[in-house]
């Protein structure tokens, strides 16, 4: 498929999964001994704009966190990248964080990855006539496929922009697999700028995703409505109860959607049935230590360069080469 040109200098690739694929991916993972959904069904356009609620709610620290750590230190960033960049960012969103470096670091090229349609064609074709210098090459795809895409302005050093902690999302294993990718998408020559949360206090952790106006349960059941507008399963909203929690064992967030009567739906031609009482898991949040995110960074092939705390430390911002 060829990208389209919707700007001057403005181009979109759609490479949104079929829908026979996201169907049969579901079936898989809610039969599963463990019924699970993978946290990128969060995000159609409904959830988009529930995560951005979430994120200006007075519970909820990492985006406010985060963006304060990019817009101080920025221009100190760029005095340590000292080169031409194009930016990289899979699961861009609306691209909120990216225009902090947009605005002070003046890449030559940006490339917003992301899963909601919706959502990446209103931020970029609000973003790129403001920066008109900047060749927007917007992708609509999930990770898996974004990894892969071919990044255009090969001529210049790529930097890898993972804001957001979104990292905390994967799995160990899962998470080592996942640097690796950024490193080879980052390329020899690339860097990565990555948000990571830090541990603190279970209390601290169980407000952030449980928030009194109720933004983050919302969130939580509009995996199920999006899969009811996307692939017709018939989820009755009302049977599910949202479920967030600290796991002290794994060092985790974990979000759940709980099955309070029998739920009968079809999903790629088949019925399924989760039995009142099952625990639907849609997502985990790893907590770290700047100690041992870093470490994982090496793991995966990068050189720490530099880490940004808030004063409470509450989160972190790294920075890495390819080593």
């Amino acid at each position: 498929m060829q990208p389209r040109q919707l700007l001057p200098n403005l181009t979109f690739l759609d490479l949104y999964p079929p829908t026979a694929d996201a169907a049969r991916e579901v079936l898989s993972s809610l039969s599963a001994a463990t019924p699970h959904l993978d946290p990128k069904y969060f995000y159609d356009e409904q959830g988009s704009a529930l995560f951005d609620a979430i994120t200006r709610t007075p519970e909820y620290y990492p985006t406010r966190t985060e963006t304060r750590l990019l817009r101080e230190h920025a221009r100190t960033m760029a005095r340590t990248l000292d080169t031409e960049l194009t930016i990289v960012e899979p699961g861009a969103g609306g691209c909120e964080k990216a225009r902090i470096l947009l605005d002070q670091w003046q890449p030559r090229g940006y490339m917003p990855l992301e899963i909601s349609r919706e959502c990446l064609l209103d931020a970029t074709r609000q973003l790129a006539p403001q920066y008109p210098q900047v060749q927007f090459q917007a992708v609509c795809a999930d990770y898996s496929q974004a990894l892969t895409v071919p990044t255009g302005h090969q001529e210049l050093p790529r930097l890898v922009f993972f804001p957001g902690s979104t990292i905390g999302n994967f799995e160990p294993v899962a998470r080592r697999t996942f640097l690796a990718d950024l490193r080879q998408l980052a390329g020899d020559d690339g860097f990565l700028l990555i948000g990571a949360d830090l541990h603190k206090s279970p209390e601290r952790l169980h407000q952030a995703y449980n928030d009194s106006a109720g933004h983050t349960a919302a969130f939580n059941l509009n995996i199920l409505a999006h899969l009811n507008r996307r692939l017709d399963c018939g989820f009755d909203l009302d049977a599910f109860e949202h479920q967030a929690f600290y796991n002290e064992d794994q060092q985790r967030v974990e979000m759940h959607l709980q099955c309070h009567r029998d739920q009968h739906v079809r999903i790629a031609g088949e019925s399924l049935t989760l039995s009142a009482g099952t625990r639907v898991h849609t997502e985990n949040s790893y907590k770290f230590s700047v100690e041992d995110f870093s470490r994982e960074l090496v793991t995966a092939g990068f050189q720490p360069l530099s880490c940004w705390l808030d004063d409470e430390a509450l989160f972190s911002v790294h920075l890495a080469r390819a080593a």
